[in-house]
């Protein structure tokens, strides 16, 4: 986010327009987005004994995937083919509404429940798709979790490396301890971007108190302010998605892992207030840049001002021989010329002492 030389760089992709359905379409119409990459999909199946782990070509070998294999995990990436999403979420009896609300992006984080799944719907940073978050999607049921991804790349590889692991706890204890691990590393994966956005206040802060900003130094805080506001926005609703999660509201996460998720919830909250403070430092940063500015611009006006000041008296005398009277006794003295410049250079020297005694100059 910023170059090799402490400038912030603005995000390489602008905003995204969201997909919506026309307004009066039934409920659970999905828009797709033609432009899209293909979705890329990525089945984990595993039992007491054996696990696989493989890419899947549609959503006829999804479903088939599923008959074989008690548990299983199913990762999408990219949600723009409404009819992939569509037919990967019947393999599973996902309800309509949650499928729409994973093709129509700009979500609210939110936990919801229906018969035989809970829905959760977040955002988190993005590792691939050029944006700084994306949306992210994940359905738990008994013996499956099945997530959608805006684009491809994420933090997952740990987990699926402890899955590779038969002893391990998460292999054992089934989908919602997969859960509970997806939804701590989207949460730990916010730490770095949040820390990397503060490093670059503290550049920012470090060239104005040192009277180094650039013409571009506003334009730079009010990036990072947008950065920070728009990972506000996205990581607040999860306080309360966390904390419904931890109190047990949903029966596909077990009261044995509630301490777990409170954890998650405990770095939520960290992260909004490193957000929070992040946020009054850029601001701070915009008003301490306006008073450097404002400083530096009256040193300026100051040396003029004393500047003009010596030379008014100078102008008098100046202004006095440049007069056409014809009677003026010293024009005639031979002497006059020379006591004059004397005389304004003792006027201009003498205020120049004046000014440095009383600290102005």
């Amino acid at each position: 986010m910023s170059n090799k030389t402490g400038r912030v760089q603005p995000l390489p992709v602008g905003r995204r327009k969201a997909r919506r359905a026309p307004p009066g379409t039934a409920p659970g119409t999905m828009v797709g987005d033609p432009s899209a990459a293909p979705a890329v999909i990525q089945g984990i199946g595993w039992d007491a004994s054996e696990m696989e782990s493989r890419t899947l070509r549609d959503a006829a070998e999804v479903a088939s995937f599923r008959a074989r294999w008690p548990n299983v995990w199913v990762n999408v990436d990219g949600v723009g083919d409404a009819e992939l999403v569509s037919r990967v979420g019947e393999c599973f009896a996902l309800h309509r509404l949650a499928l729409a609300d994973v093709v129509h992006l700009h979500q609210r984080a939110k936990v919801e429940e229906y018969d035989g799944h809970t829905f959760v719907v977040l955002r988190m940073v993005d590792h691939g798709g050029g944006h700084l978050t994306e949306q992210f999607s994940m359905f738990v049921g008994d013996s499956f979790v099945v997530t959608f991804q805006e684009h491809a790349g994420d933090n997952f590889d740990p987990i699926r490396k402890r899955l590779t692991d038969p002893t391990s706890r998460i292999r054992t204890t089934g989908p919602a301890h997969i859960a509970h691990a997806v939804l701590d590393a989207v949460v730990d994966a916010c730490f770095p971007t949040v820390e990397s956005l503060g490093d670059q206040l503290g550049e920012l802060e470090q060239r104005i108190l040192a009277q180094d900003a650039r013409n571009e130094t506003m334009a730079e805080i009010h990036v990072l302010r947008q950065r920070l506001l728009e990972l506000r926005r996205a990581f607040w609703p999860l306080r309360d998605l966390t904390a419904a999660l931890a109190r047990g509201e949903s029966p596909r996460f077990p009261s044995a892992i509630s301490h777990y998720l409170r954890d998650v919830h405990d770095h939520v909250v960290q992260l909004i207030d490193l957000l929070e403070s992040q946020r009054e430092i850029a601001a701070s940063l915009m008003e301490v840049h306006l008073g450097t500015v404002s400083n530096r611009l009256n040193e300026v006006m100051k040396v003029l001002t004393l500047i003009s000041t010596i030379f008014i008296p100078l102008t008098f005398v100046t202004s006095v021989y440049g007069m056409n009277f014809v009677h003026m006794p010293e024009l005639d003295e031979s002497w006059a010329y020379p006591l004059v410049m004397g005389l304004m250079a003792t006027i201009a020297f003498g205020m120049l002492y004046f000014f440095r005694r009383r600290g102005w100059f």
